[in-house]
């Protein structure tokens, strides 16, 4: 990525501020701004047509109908925010300073980018669920039904969490997956492995690839055809970045920043699911898809955006969690292929707690139902694998 560019500071009393995106990041981005005293104009576009509100639930508890949408801590009229529900952007002119949105243009002297991921999908003509919004999860809900036939597309965290909830409900559940075991091409497939006797009363295939999702099902790769009443594809998220492009911000997968979520264009940041930062854990940029990214880089953003040339990194050790099949897993770190793994299992022999290691230093640690272990595990990422002990 190319250095961000000096000079940029910003008014704090007469400073126009746009964030665009309504989700976590973008919520703490203007608490932030406000306790540090910024006064001026705060404007926030969101494509969706509620408050922001939290994610993680949707798959947890919204799907299994303990709850409903669990809003965010978000005062309007407290914080001075000029909140604009249904608001999409569809483009961006950096040299002018000017956002182009299906409202009309909005122009800015600083820009925050929160605008998050949207779930990938398979051809076809046929229908197929995704969890992203709280939209998707109550229209989800109400289709798991005992005795529905709910076809999962990929044994992800979301593939599992969706599958636990469908089962919960007496729905027949299928889950096709591409890799040889459930969550292998994020855990590895030793401890993928570990984790398949929590699939009990669920038809697992895995090994299996997806051509299309036709109005007749579900079309498998070796010809065979699933009848489903629900198809839910759950292959993981990408950024949105169709409306960057010719914008002048440097992007690959994501927008590239670096630690403090500077873009290479002076007065632009950007935040949470969208922005592929850069990491020393990983030696590279990194998309950090996960609520406790997006709940702590406001501060590092905010600094930026005051002041380009001075304020704090942003570059804590990974961490994110699933519930699932009854289990609460968590993952700190970030682990390599070839790193050196050791599996643990629990008394119904299924996995209990794997690390990953490289020349005798922790990179990763997964624990299943360890809470109280990771704390220490997250300070130990990095140190030697004593450190654990």
């Amino acid at each position: 990525m190319t250095a961000a560019q000096p000079g940029h500071a910003l008014d704090l009393e007469d400073g126009r501020v746009v964030v665009v995106g309504g989700g976590l990041a973008a919520a703490r981005l203007c608490a932030t701004l406000r306790r540090k005293r910024f006064t001026g104009t705060l404007t926030v576009l969101s494509a969706e047509h509620v408050p922001p509100y939290d994610r993680p639930p949707l798959s947890k508890a919204v799907l299994a109908g303990e709850r409903d949408a669990s809003p965010l801590p978000f005062d309007t009229e407290k914080l001075a925010v000029d909140l604009r529900l249904g608001v999409t952007a569809t483009g961006l002119d950096t040299d002018r300073r000017r956002l182009k949105t299906t409202a009309g243009e909005v122009e800015y002297d600083a820009l925050a980018v929160a605008t998050g991921a949207t779930p990938s999908r398979l051809p076809g003509v046929g229908p197929q669920a995704t969890l992203r919004t709280i939209d998707d999860a109550l229209e989800l809900r109400k289709q798991l039904v005992p005795g529905a036939h709910v076809v999962v597309v990929g044994a992800s965290w979301i593939g599992a969490e969706v599958a636990t909830a469908a089962r919960a409900a007496g729905c027949r559940v299928t889950c096709v997956e591409f890799g040889p075991e459930p969550l292998s091409g994020v855990l590895g497939e030793q401890v993928g492995a570990a984790t398949r006797d929590w699939w009990d009363g669920i038809e697992l295939r895995t090994s299996t690839g997806v051509t299309s999702i036709e109005c007749d099902g579900v079309h498998l790769d070796d010809g065979t055809v699933l009848s489903a009443d629900v198809v839910v594809t759950g292959i993981g998220v990408r950024p949105d970045l169709g409306w960057l492009q010719g914008s002048g911000l440097e992007l690959d997968r994501g927008i590239l920043t670096d630690v403090r979520c500077r873009t290479n264009v002076r007065g632009v940041v950007a935040l949470g699911d969208v922005a592929q930062r850069w990491s020393a854990h990983t030696g590279g940029h990194r998309l950090a898809e996960h609520w406790d990214e997006a709940s702590m880089v406001a501060t590092a953003a905010v600094g930026s955006l005051l002041d380009w040339d001075q304020g704090p990194e942003h570059d804590p050790v990974p961490y994110f969690w699933s519930d699932q099949f009854g289990r609460k897993l968590q993952y700190v770190g970030a682990h390599l292929p070839d790193d050196t793994l050791d599996l643990r299992r629990g008394p119904d022999g299924t996995l209990a707690r794997a690390t990953w290691s490289r020349d005798g230093v922790l990179t990763a640690w997964l624990g299943v139902d360890a809470s109280k272990d990771l704390v220490k595990a997250r300070a130990a990422t990095g140190s030697p694998v004593s450190a654990l002990d």
